[in-house]
């Protein structure tokens, strides 16, 4: 048994014992406020009922807006995933927890409609670079909305801002168009997002393995940052925090 397995197990086990003694996390804040302070894989219930696997980012030092327990909705980071996929998996979750993963739509918005949360993108190039976005304000409508995007209160980390051009949309995947284009989005440009009339972001693209000029916007791109629809992101990550 490995070292990585075995530090997952003791942490799982620990966990498991909290929720024996009665308490169920909302998110990654109520895991950090209970002890657990070590980043890894923990189980919330954003429902109130049904515990549902997540990757919680617990962070401590260095500057204020990057601290506290970050809950992971959403990661690409090796294309072992494929994330064109239909609505009904867009809703309830899809992938590997502890690789790539979407924690689902309707995860997103029993979080988002209790608490006030921050959203922080995280993006790493093919060359080693890093950069991200901080939005103050994020939240997730219900389906019968859509799944609305609400994001507000952009601050730059470098990789600038191809988040707020999305706001007020409603999520669309290939086979449910929500987009404010005349034709899918999703199928134009092989992914699942809050596409508006299409994207500035497409994090759930196709993994490009870096830059292809041969094709256009198909990729896990971030436009803001690379100023260049055919540049995929080695890394992306996307991730919530309560706001007290």
């Amino acid at each position: 048994m490995t070292v990585l397995v075995v530090a997952l197990l003791s942490v799982l086990m620990g966990f498991t014992e909290s929720v024996s003694d009665g308490f169920k996390p909302i998110d990654c804040s109520d895991v950090y406020k209970y002890g657990q302070t070590v980043s890894g894989i923990y189980s919330i219930y954003p429902a109130g009922d049904i515990p549902v696997w997540v990757y919680c980012e617990m962070i401590s030092g260095g500057k204020a807006e990057d601290n506290g327990a970050w809950t992971v909705f959403q990661r690409r980071m090796d294309g072992t995933v494929n994330f064109y996929r239909p609505w009904d998996q867009y809703k309830r979750g899809f992938g590997n927890v502890e690789g790539e993963y979407w924690l689902g739509l309707e995860n997103m918005y029993q979080l988002t409609r209790k608490n006030k949360y921050m959203l922080r993108v995280d993006l790493e190039d093919f060359t080693g670079r890093k950069g991200f976005a901080l939005y103050s304000s994020f939240s997730v409508d219900s389906e019968a909305d859509g799944y609305k995007l609400q994001v507000s209160g952009f601050t730059d980390g470098g990789a600038g801002d191809s988040l707020s051009y999305h706001n007020g949309q409603k999520f669309s995947t290939f086979d449910k168009d929500q987009d404010s284009y005349g034709t899918n989005c999703a199928k134009v440009y092989l992914g699942a997002f809050w596409y508006n009339g299409c994207h500035t972001a497409n994090p759930n693209g196709v993994y490009l393995w870096g830059e292809d000029p041969t094709i256009f916007a198909i990729g896990n791109v971030w436009y803001s940052w690379k100023s260049n629809f055919a540049v995929g992101m080695k890394f992306i990550s996307m991730k919530i925090r309560r706001v007290s």
